[in-house]
């Protein structure tokens, strides 16, 4: 079901990107957008796992090092059929843990000290297979795609109210030039919308990294009380984020309630939980 979400979520992202780059700029508009944040994107998605590891001091472990972590890692790795990532870990007592890298082949996993201390084994199990289920479904490659699409609206959304600065996009009103502000007001609501639709795909991978890993790690409740746990402790020892990667996280590293969970990269912490629990119901 989460997969048909986000199919659907990413074709009405496309419907958008198209609709608004025939009113902007025609074809070569669209495509002028599409390319420049392609460019932007792309080179954060190949080089991902360089970056978010080195924004965070990640340090690759040994197993030496870390015998337990490694061992989870390999045969979760196993049973889900991709080669075993990396394995880093964060010097942050804050309770978190991603999955980072452009495929299977070029993979890392990181967890804090926190969340080590934190968990139990068999939680700690239900973190990691969540963390593998995001490599094998290539999310990084679907939330790059969205964040792609995304920007070149932005882009277009900008492109559009500079034009009204310096005369609009041409003295035939078929070309936009007599509308200038209705296309400023639609370009940008639209830039807005493909906003809102990113963050809504981003909510759907996390249900489908959550059914993933309990199924990879045998038992939903060890990925529940995992959560349960996080999240209380994230609230106690917060962690200092870039909002630009909060969706790596397992728990959203940032707060806000309200209508901010409208803008939350990840699904209310209650409802995975309550999913989980039925899923676990349904395996008995």
């Amino acid at each position: 079901m989460n997969q048909l979400k986000t199919f659907f979520l990413m074709a009405l992202l496309t419907v958008l990107f198209v609709w608004v780059g025939d009113l902007v700029g025609g074809r070569d508009g669209a495509i002028f957008a599409l390319v420049m944040a392609a460019l932007m994107n792309f080179g954060v998605y190949w080089f991902s796992d360089k970056i978010v590891l080195r924004m965070y001091g990640a340090q690759e472990v040994t197993e030496a090092e870390a015998p337990g972590l490694h061992r989870i890692v390999r045969e979760l790795s196993q049973k889900a059929g991709i080669p075993m990532p990396r394995v880093y870990v964060m010097n942050s007592d804050s309770p978190n843990a991603f999955a980072t890298g452009r495929n299977p082949e070029h993979a890392a996993v990181a967890v804090t000290r926190g969340i080590m201390r934190l968990l139990d084994e068999e939680e700690l199990k239900g973190v990691i297979a969540h963390e593998l289920s995001h490599i094998r479904h290539r999310d990084i490659l679907v939330s790059t795609v969205a964040a792609t699409i995304a920007g070149a609206l932005s882009y277009m959304a900008m492109m559009a109210r500079w034009s009204l600065f310096f005369g609009g996009f041409g003295s035939d009103d078929e070309e936009g030039g007599g509308n200038i502000l209705a296309v400023v007001l639609f370009t940008t609501l639209a830039a807005f919308a493909a906003m809102l639709i990113q963050l809504a795909i981003s909510r759907a991978r996390e249900y489908l990294a959550d059914e993933g890993g309990a199924r990879l790690a045998g038992n939903p409740l060890y990925l529940a009380r995992a959560l349960a746990k996080l999240e209380a402790a994230s609230r106690r020892i917060p962690m200092q984020t870039n909002p630009a990667t909060a969706h790596m996280f397992i728990v959203n590293p940032l707060r806000g309630g309200g209508l901010m969970t409208l803008f939350s990269t990840h699904p209310p912490i209650e409802e995975r939980i309550r999913r989980l629990e039925e899923m676990a119901r349904g395996m008995r």
